[in-house]
C-alpha cells in the first residue's frame, strides 16, 4: 500500500491530501529553520544534564516527606542551568500552567501590593485567580488589587498607558506570552525583553513575571535571557516532551523562587519536601525530548496556517510570520466550522479517536468550550489538541503533536471534516 493509501485508510481523501502536498512543497526553507533552532536547543539540554551529572541515581523513586531526593534536586538545577536563573521549582505537586502561575503570583503578592498586566486581559482560568472573575480565595480577595493596559489595535504595546498603570503599589508585572484565547500576536522573547527593560526603567524594584507556556524551546533564548524575575510553564505542554504525566515549573531569581517553594509547601519546608512519586524517569527523559517534540509540534502550526490562509481564513500568527509559540489560530466564522474541525483532530488521535467532541461549560471558563485531544496525558497541550470557546470570532487553537508526521495528519483530517461538511470547497 503506498502513503495515498495509508492516508485514505485513515480518512483523508486524496484530494486532501494533494493540497497538503502542494502546500508543504514551499515550507522547506521553513522546517529547516525550525530544525536549526531545536539543535541547538537539545545542546543546550544536554549541556546542563552533563553539567550537573544526571545518573542512574537519580531516577529513583521517593515518597513520602521526600526528604534528600536528589533526583528532584538534580533535575531543579538543570532547569536552572536551561533557563539561565538562580533557582528552580520543578514539581509534580504543581497540577498544571495555572497552578503553577497561582503558586507564583500568591508567593510573591501581599496585601496592599497591586498586579499589572501590561499586555490586556490575561487567559481565562486566570481571572478568578487573580479576581476578575469572583472567586474563592483569589489574589482580590486577599487584599492584592489589579491593574491592566490595554495592547494597542495592531497588537503592541501601549508604552503610555503601561507608564500610567506603574505606580507605588506596582509589587509584579505579569506578562503572558502566548495569544491565550485571543487573536493577538505571540510576544517574541525580544519584544518581552523591551517590555522588561521598559518597565524597570520606570520602576527598577518590581518584578516580572513571564507566563511562560506554550513558548519553552520555540527559540533560542527564554524570557528568563531577557530580564524576567520569574519564567512559569506546565510540564504537560512543552518541556515535558510529552512524557511527564503532570507537573510545572517556575524558575527565576532565588528570592522569588524560595517564596514559591513556601507557598507551594509550607511556610519552613519549602523545596525541603515533595516526593518525586517515581515520575523522575519520565520528567527528565521528557525534558531531554522536548526540543524535538517542540519542532514537530512547530511545523504543523507552520503546516496548519499555510493550509487554512491559503482557504481565505484568517490565520494568526499568519502564513509567513515568525513563530514564538506553537499555538496557531484558525478565525473559522462559525460554531459548525468548529466542531468540523475539532472533530478532524479527534479522528486523527492515537487516543480516543472514535470520540466526537462536543462543546461543555468547562470549569474556569466563562463561554461553552470545544476540546479535541485523544492524548495519553489528560490535557496534555504539547500532545496533537484543539480547542476553543464558542464565541465571537469562532476561533480554534491548534496545537501539539508529539511528532511532524502525526501534527500533518491531524491537520489534513481537520480539512477533510469540514470539507466533508461543505463547508470547505477544495
Amino acid at each position: 500500500m503506498d502513503i495515498n493509501g495509508m492516508y485514505a485508510q485513515l480518512g483523508v481523501s486524496r484530494a486532501v491530501y494533494e493540497y497538503g502536498e502542494e502546500v508543504l512543497r514551499s515550507l522547506r526553507e521553513r522546517f529547516d529553520h525550525i530544525d536549526a533552532v531545536a539543535e541547538y536547543n537539545q545542546a543546550k539540554v544536554l549541556s546542563a544534564m552533563q553539567k550537573n551529572r544526571v545518573n542512574a541515581t537519580h531516577f529513583a523513586a521517593t515518597t513520602g516527606y521526600g526528604y534528600n531526593d536528589d533526583g528532584r534536586d538534580n533535575l531543579e538545577r538543570v532547569y536552572a542551568d536551561i533557563f539561565h536563573t538562580e533557582a528552580a521549582l520543578v514539581r509534580p505537586q504543581i497540577t498544571c500552567g495555572t497552578h503553577a502561575l497561582a503558586v507564583a503570583l500568591s508567593a510573591n503578592l501581599l496585601p496592599g501590593d497591586e498586579l499589572l498586566s501590561p499586555v490586556g486581559s490575561p487567559y481565562d482560568t486566570l481571572e478568578e485567580v487573580i479576581g476578575i472573575r469572583e472567586s474563592k480565595c483569589s489574589l482580590r480577595e486577599y487584599g492584592v488589587t489589579y491593574a491592566q493596559a490595554d495592547l494597542k489595535a495592531n497588537g503592541s504595546f501601549d508604552y503610555d498607558a503601561i507608564r500610567a498603570k506603574i505606580n507605588e503599589r506596582t509589587k509584579l508585572i505579569t506578562i503572558q506570552r502566548s495569544k491565550g484565547y485571543a487573536t493577538r500576536p505571540t510576544f517574541s522573547v525580544a519584544q518581552i525583553g523591551e517590555l522588561i527593560a521598559f518597565c524597570k526603567g520606570i520602576k527598577p524594584d518590581v518584578k516580572v513575571m513571564v507566563d511562560n507556556c506554550y513558548g519553552e524551546f520555540v527559540e533560542e533564548i527564554e524570557p528568563s535571557d531577557v530580564g524576567a524575575d520569574m519564567v512559569v510553564g506546565s510540564l504537560i505542554k512543552n518541556p515535558g516532551g510529552g512524557l511527564a504525566p503532570i507537573g510545572g515549573y517556575i524558575c527565576g531569581t532565588q528570592e522569588c523562587v524560595d517564596r514559591c517553594a513556601y507557598r507551594l509547601s509550607a511556610p519552613g519546608l519549602g523545596q525541603e519536601v515533595g516526593a518525586n512519586l517515581g515520575l523522575m524517569p519520565s520528567f527528565y527523559q521528557g525534558l531531554f525530548l522536548s526540543p524535538t517534540v517542540v519542532s514537530g509540534a512547530l511545523k504543523g502550526a507552520v503546516f496548519a496556517a499555510n493550509i487554512y490562509e491559503k482557504l481565505g481564513f484568517a490565520c494568526v500568527p499568519n502564513a509567513s510570520e515568525d513563530r514564538h509559540d506553537i499555538i496557531q489560530a484558525v478565525t473559522l466564522g462559525s460554531r459548525e466550522a468548529m466542531v468540523a474541525f475539532c472533530r478532524g483532530i479527534q479522528a486523527a488521535a492515537p487516543v480516543d479517536s472514535y470520540v466526537s467532541p462536543e462543546p461543555w461549560a468547562m470549569p474556569g471558563y466563562d463561554a461553552e468550550v470545544i476540546m479535541a485531544a485523544g492524548a495519553f496525558v489528560q490535557g496534555s497541550s504539547i500532545e496533537l489538541s484543539a480547542d476553543g470557546p464558542i464565541r465571537e470570532p469562532y476561533a480554534v487553537y491548534f496545537q501539539g503533536g508529539l511528532t511532524w508526521y502525526h501534527a500533518k495528519l491531524g491537520i489534513l483530517m481537520s480539512l477533510q471534516k469540514l470539507v466533508d461538511a461543505g463547508i470547505v470547497d477544495l
